[in-house]
């Protein structure tokens, strides 16, 4: 069973980034904060990009190293 669900978690990842690789998310260029955590968010979400959902991150607040 554990066998199972590992093999659905690993195709899902994988229909996820498909479809982040389909929307060019892996091209350089934009090295935000925000890009990075849309690339992320598009791969977890796997199949669901194909079923209408677009996940984006606008604004993501990263720490400062202290001084």
């Amino acid at each position: 069973m554990g066998g199972l669900i590992t093999l659905i978690v690993v195709i899902w990842l994988v229909i996820g980034a498909l479809a982040a690789f389909q929307r060019d998310y892996f091209k350089g260029g934009n090295d935000s904060c925000a890009h990075t955590g849309t690339v992320i968010v598009t791969i977890i979400a796997g199949p669901l990009n194909y079923v209408g959902a677009n996940p984006k991150v606008h604004d993501c607040k990263v720490p400062q190293p202290s001084k």
